[in-house]
Formats: structure tokens, C-alpha cells, sequence
């Protein structure tokens, strides 16, 4: 079982953790069905903040946009287009 309380700490909901230890002092029945929607909503919350994370330190890095051989012009390149291609495959 997850560790809620643990959870919200962690990111900061220190409202959402106080107001969970007071249903669960109100009892089981109370929290059980909200228990499942809390932990899909933290799941989703952890995922969201690693994703935004992610683009940000891509953004930050500053890194040239990925290019590849399919959109490379030849026609205005004096690159030998077949010995480019036979690089490529391995050949």
C-alpha cells in the first residue's frame, strides 16, 4: 500500500495531507473510495511534474532539433548522395 501521507508531502500539498488524516480519523468508510482516486491523482501528479522536468532540462540544454538523413538535401550539399546512403546501411 502507498504511503499517501508521504506522498502529498513529498509534492508539497501539505492542505490535501492535513485534510486526508482528518477522513481517515472519521473512519474507514469514509476514505475508501476516495483512497483509489487519490493515488490515481498523485500517480498522474508524479508523472506530469517527471514529463514537465524532462522539457525543461531539454529546453535548458538548448540542443540543435534532431535532423536525419530522410530530409537532407543532396541536391545543395556536394555530398556523395550513394556513398551517404551506403554509410548509412552499413554496407
Amino acid at each position: 500500500m502507498r504511503d499517501l501521507m508521504a506522498e502529498l508531502k513529498e509534492l508539497r500539498l501539505h492542505g490535501m495531507a492535513t485534510a486526508l488524516a482528518e477522513l481517515t480519523a472519521q473512519g474507514e468508510s469514509n476514505t475508501a473510495s476516495s483512497k483509489w482516486l487519490l493515488e490515481h491523482l498523485l500517480e498522474q501528479e508524479h508523472t506530469d511534474r517527471a514529463m514537465r522536468s524532462v522539457s525543461h532540462q531539454m529546453n535548458m540544454a538548448k540542443l540543435p532539433m534532431h535532423r536525419d538523413l530522410a530530409g537532407f538535401d543532396f541536391s545543395a550539399s556536394s555530398a556523395d548522395a550513394r556513398l551517404i546512403s551506403e554509410l548509412a546501411n552499413l554496407s
